[in-house]
């Protein structure tokens, strides 16, 4: 499992035109990408992770704070583009095993007290957001 945790000001997705999910921060606009082998404790794992992050301002966590995250399904984190002009997305699991997983990251967010604003899972989503710094990190399990 991997997540691109960015810090923002604010974050937003919008499907067909609709806001589906928004936060105002301090807070962080998390993309997550799942393989084929990860497992419901890998989620729960990187929820922990994403809640005690102290990457907000001051080193303070979203814990710290109380921030909100917006978490959004991202299959192209797991794209290879090392061979040709083309990537493959082999390594991205498919939707009948990627959404539960990243259901559960946001499931196991709510269940240690995280607000989480989300996108929706498949959609042709059109992400917005203001970075805070910036300030960008790469997770993996």
């Amino acid at each position: 499992m991997r997540a691109v945790a960015q810090r923002v000001t604010e974050a937003s997705v919008t499907v067909d035109g609709e806001v589906v999910g928004s936060i105002l921060g301090p807070g962080l606009c998390v993309l997550v990408g799942v393989t084929h082998e990860d497992t419901p404790e890998q989620a729960a794992l990187m929820a922990r992770k994403l809640w005690s992050l102290r990457i907000l301002e001051g080193e303070k966590s979203c814990s710290d704070l109380n921030a909100p995250l917006l978490v959004i399904s991202q299959f192209t984190l797991y794209g290879d583009a090392r061979k040709g002009r083309r990537p493959t997305w082999n390594a991205a699991a498919p939707g009948p095993v990627a959404e539960p997983l990243v259901d559960e990251v946001v499931a196991q967010l709510r269940a240690l007290g995280a607000t989480v604003a989300t996108g929706r899972f498949g959609a042709d989503m059109k992400v917005s957001l203001t970075n805070d710094g910036p300030f960008t990190v790469v997770l993996e399990f």
